[in-house]
């Protein structure tokens, strides 16, 4: 896909406000790790997760992502009655029916005129609702819209420990909840819109998707069939290959679209998952690590929202600055994968 028009105006994020440290998760699970004989600290070792946040309990993903919305708008030279489109596009929703959009459409004050509607493709959801937005920007389908994510892991976690707990699993048979340990939360938004309209944006350029979907059963997450809440499988190392594999023809098609080699990015911002998979993939990719700003040890992984928070962040701390030419590299389960380019 090339991108004509469109510019993100704001991008914002959202912290929640409780720590859950690695050592702290490892605490709950003590028994297990007695039992087992699980060294202390191999959660933070292995992920280089030390941290992830969470929201008050009853918090819902409206709630944060019309707070990382409202901060968005505050930052942005537009009003809310500017704003045509809305788009939520969290893994986590507030229920099945309505969209959960239309809560956080309340919540932020927009006015009638507004599409709005939910985007669900696991950690990927951000970057597709950038690419479906750009589209109807360029088109003239619309001239300003809004897309929010709020995600909060912790009743997986929760879930997770108490499965620990429960049952009498071995060594083996432990290893498909791992990832979930590693879940975090936060909220993130952008006001995206028609250059015209922020002639100082940060311009989107394009970029490439693809899948392999013969690897959508490496990660499959729902409601538990006793319906005790969440639960989700992770193969972590196949998932883990073949997400970098998907990663690398990706890579090799970007580049082509947007006329890029693996020089021309100044900064590169990818979906927050640990300290393996980083590695991986920029040895893959053959991209310089010291081009990454990575934010998965202080919040772990949160999802669709783990690539636009990371990329927030690098702003706000100076990591990306104007003029810079700014590579995303999102990644997620099904398998997807879509990358897209900018010009901060």
């Amino acid at each position: 896909m090339r991108i004509q028009s469109t510019v993100i105006d704001s991008l914002a994020y959202v912290a929640p406000p409780h720590v859950w440290t690695s050592a702290f998760v490892e605490e709950k699970l003590a028994p297990l790790y007695e039992r087992l004989r699980l060294p202390e600290g191999r959660l933070e070792l292995m992920t280089g997760i030390r941290e992830r946040r969470f929201w008050d309990d009853g918090f819902r993903p409206s709630d944060g992502s019309a707070e990382a919305g409202r901060k968005a708008l505050e930052q942005s030279g537009l009003n809310p009655s500017d704003i045509e489109v809305c788009i939520h596009c969290s893994v986590c929703r507030d229920m099945l029916e309505p969209a959960t959009a239309s809560f956080v459409h309340r919540l932020i004050g927009l006015g009638e005129d507004v599409q709005l509607y939910d985007v669900s493709n696991a950690c990927l959801g951000f970057l597709n609702a950038l690419s479906i937005l750009s589209g109807m920007i360029d088109t003239g389908q619309a001239k300003a819209g809004i897309i929010v994510s709020g995600e909060n892991g912790k009743p997986l976690l929760e879930r997770t420990l108490q499965l620990l707990l429960e049952r009498h699993l071995n060594r083996k048979e432990i290893k498909p909840y791992f990832a979930n340990l590693t879940i975090g939360a936060g909220a993130v938004a952008a006001v995206v819109c028609h250059e015209s309209l922020s002639p100082n944006g940060h311009r989107l350029l394009g970029g490439v998707s693809k899948a392999d979907t013969s690897s959508n059963d490496l990660c499959k997450g729902d409601a538990s069939s006793e319906g005790t809440g969440l639960e989700m499988q992770t193969d972590s190392e196949e998932l883990l290959h073949a997400g970098v594999a998907l990663a690398s023809k990706t890579w090799e098609a970007f580049k082509e679209k947007v006329n890029w080699t693996n020089d021309t990015a100044d900064k590169v911002v990818c979906h927050q998952v640990g300290v393996a998979h980083q590695k991986l993939l920029y040895e893959t990719l053959g991209i310089d690590s010291a081009k990454d700003y990575s934010t998965f040890a202080e919040f772990g992984n949160t999802g669709s929202a783990a690539l636009p928070l990371t990329l927030a962040k690098a702003c706000e701390d100076g990591f990306v600055s104007k003029g810079d030419k700014v590579a995303m590299l999102g990644i997620g389960s099904g398998l997807n994968c879509m990358m897209l380019a900018a010009e901060w």
